[in-house]
């Protein structure tokens, strides 16, 4: 076992799990978060899984703590935990906009929390999370869930700011559409011809994560597609 530690949260996503193999590839030991435990199964052998869910402000520092007890400081956070709605300004309502401010800002922001003290009694450490086109282009029909993907892309560059005194990077992934099963239900082909695979996105991940990025802080990286 690798005395390097990354933790993937939302790593029974299709992402997540595209993550947490590349980091194994790396020489990495990878603990597995997620809130659904069926899905954690699917990982693959030698993939530590704690099932809980980040999003919650109270769960996530139990989580950080039970990885460090259980298989040491993590050296890398990976947060691919994300929501999706679409809807345009006029028809969004509270409990939408607060959905996607909770999952995809709000995990990011407690994950952040707890895994930042063990990083910074080391003095080093590295956090990737994932952020998406519309924060940065502003996109007709998707107001919540562009608003709070804005809102982790503005967390990412703070948390730079803030951490990078204490030898600790936060950068973000931005992809525009992910090649998922889910997505391909409801996305014309035509779209899907330009998606990424989760597995392309594991590999810029997996950059950021690595000794070959110690420059690259406060950056938010575009994985477009074609």
């Amino acid at each position: 076992m690798s005395d390097r530690v990354a933790v993937v949260a939302g790593a029974g996503g299709p992402l997540g799990r595209a993550v947490a193999v590349k980091l194994v590839s790396e020489g990495f030991a990878v603990v597995g978060i997620d809130r659904n435990e069926d899905e954690l199964r699917g990982l693959s052998d030698g993939i530590r899984r704690v099932p809980g869910d980040p999003a919650d402000p109270a769960v996530s520092k139990t989580l950080l703590d039970r990885v460090v007890a259980e298989s040491g400081a993590p050296d890398v956070l990976v947060n691919t935990i994300g929501t999706f709605t679409m809807g345009d300004v006029l028809s969004a309502t509270p409990d939408q906009v607060r959905l996607m401010m909770d999952v995809n800002a709000g995990a990011a922001l407690w994950l952040t929390q707890a895994v930042v003290p063990y990083m910074r009694q080391r003095g080093s450490g590295a956090i990737v999370h994932v952020s998406a086109r519309p924060a940065a282009e502003p996109t007709a029909g998707l107001a919540a869930y562009s608003l709070s993907k804005a809102a982790l892309s503005h967390l990412v560059r703070i948390l730079d700011l803030e951490l990078r005194p204490h030898g600790i990077r936060v950068n973000a992934v931005a992809p525009a559409l992910i090649d998922t099963a889910k997505n391909r239900s409801f996305v014309p082909p035509e779209v899907m011809a330009h998606s990424v695979t989760p597995e392309a996105i594991a590999e810029v991940i997996a950059f950021l994560a690595s000794d070959a990025a110690a420059p690259v802080s406060g950056a938010i990286l575009p994985a477009y597609g074609a």
